[in-house]
């Protein structure tokens, strides 16, 4: 690692988006399913439950990186396909919460991915069709998609040592080679920069064909900018709206970057153990939008990354200044016009490419080198011509005669050289009492720079 790099490891600080706005815990057995599915109420106004009449996300893995999650939650019971942690202080499998807010990968787990459950006193329907909404817990926006749960060690000291510049590009990596077509960041950070280490990570990704969503953090966790991940170019980056569709106070931060909003507010979430929390923030919001991508990706198997992405935030719904702005970027998701609208194909990712990115600001090209040529390629056409010799001129006697001279005046300033060395030689044996002079040895003073590197921190978000 280059000093500059680790250096920028202790700058940068990545903390979990939205965990710090959780407002209540509710246990699973202190409201019916009505009660549960009203406070939902994204699933509704974002056109997710007609967006069902479409996909229900069956078939497509999302890794979540993020906390841990809990797979014995009743909400995401057969939901988990696998797991990994990459913080080298939780449990293989990725389903021990980890850091400072262990809680936070389950919460977006089950808004993503929640298949809700039937209560303890209810007769299991011998034949249940996969259209059926089970009647209590949470139900994701992708209730047939599956999880890969990717624990991540954030917030707080990590007891293995490893930091979030290690952590991150190995999850990452872990994602796309364990089969997932989506991949949910809700991370967030003070800063717009990344390390260099995470360049390979998300190129990775990029080069696989697979969508990453982030969180753009949240203004009251003191993010009033977006920060990495989410400022990496071709991530999907997601900010918080309210229940009437404007740009959160709170839960949101600003930034060019961001692609689409959703909401962020008045959110529900499962807890490890069984529980449920109302929660706040684009942490939420992100795995919102992370489940629409598993939807299309679910309807559409052979679309492009780029054609998801591009999907997603052509059909959303303008607001704030016309066309795409730092608030909203292109506008409100809308869950259904992405799953039934005509989308024209784009040629390139909306939100650009990291690809790109690195070959004009790292000065490199990481991209896959091209292959070898199979076959012999001929050899181009010479374009200069032909080479003439010069035709031979006899000697000059004159030349010759010069040449001459020259090298016995050489000869003669030689000898005269060496004689006058002898002589000196002689005149100093004479004197017994001569020292010789020492070459000048004096000791250069060190200098030691006064300005010594700044030291920064960043604050949760």
């Amino acid at each position: 690692m280059q000093p500059l790099e680790r250096a920028g490891a202790a700058l940068l600080a990545l903390v979990l988006a939205g965990g710090c706005l959780v407002t209540g815990l509710l246990t699973a057995p202190a409201a019916h399913a009505d009660e549960w599915r009203d406070k939902q109420y994204w699933l509704g106004e974002s056109g997710i439950t007609k967006a069902w009449e479409v996909s229900k996300g069956a078939g497509v893995k999302v890794a979540v990186i993020d906390s841990g999650v809990d797979a014995q939650h009743p909400d995401l019971k057969g939901a988990v396909a696998g797991g990994y942690d990459a913080s080298g202080s939780g449990q293989p499998n990725g389903q021990k919460g980890v850091g400072s807010k262990t809680e936070h990968g389950t919460l977006v787990a089950t808004m993503l991915a929640g298949r809700g459950h039937q209560p303890a006193d209810a007769t299991a329907s011998p034949t249940p069709g996969p259209a059926a909404v089970p009647p209590d817990g949470i139900i994701g926006v992708a209730p047939e998609a599956q999880i890969l749960a990717v624990s991540t060690w954030l917030g707080s000291a990590n007891p293995s040592g490893k930091s979030d510049q290690d952590q991150i590009p190995e999850a990452v990596r872990w994602a796309v080679d364990n089969g997932a077509k989506v991949i949910n960041i809700s991370l967030g950070s003070t800063t717009t920069e990344w390390p260099q280490s995470w360049d390979a990570a998300f190129l990775y990704a990029e080069q696989k064909d697979v969508v990453i969503v982030a969180a753009a953090g949240n203004r009251v966790g003191g993010n009033t900018q977006v920060g990495a991940p989410a400022t990496i170019p071709g991530v999907l980056t997601v900010a918080g709206v309210d229940r009437k569709g404007a740009a959160s106070v709170d839960a949101s931060s600003q930034g060019i970057s961001i692609g689409v909003a959703a909401p962020a507010e008045n959110l529900l979430g499962g807890l490890p153990g069984g529980s449920y929390a109302e929660w706040a923030g684009t942490s939420g919001a992100t795995p919102i939008v992370s489940g629409v991508a598993a939807l299309i990706r679910s309807k559409w198997p052979e679309m492009s990354a780029k054609q998801v992405i591009n999907r997603i935030v052509t059909t959303a719904k303008d607001a704030g200044a016309p066309g795409k702005d730092p608030l909203y970027g292109f506008g409100v998701l809308d869950a259904e016009a992405a799953l039934k609208g005509n989308v024209p194909e784009a040629g390139a990712n909306p939100l650009g490419s990291i690809a790109e990115w690195i070959r004009v600001h790292r000065r490199g090209n990481l991209a896959t080198p091209a292959p070898l040529p199979t076959s012999e390629v001929p050899s181009a056409v010479p374009t200069l011509p032909e080479a003439t010799v010069p035709a031979a001129k006899p000697p000059s006697q004159r030349d010759t005669a010069l040449g001459a001279a020259v090298v016995i005046g050489f000869s003669l300033l030689f000898v005269a050289i060496i004689a006058a060395a002898v002589v000196q030689l002689r005149r100093a044996a004479r004197s017994p009492g001569a020292v010789a002079e020492e070459p000048d040895t004096g000791v250069m003073d060190s200098v030691e720079s006064s300005r010594k590197p700044e030291a920064g921190s960043l604050s949760g978000s």
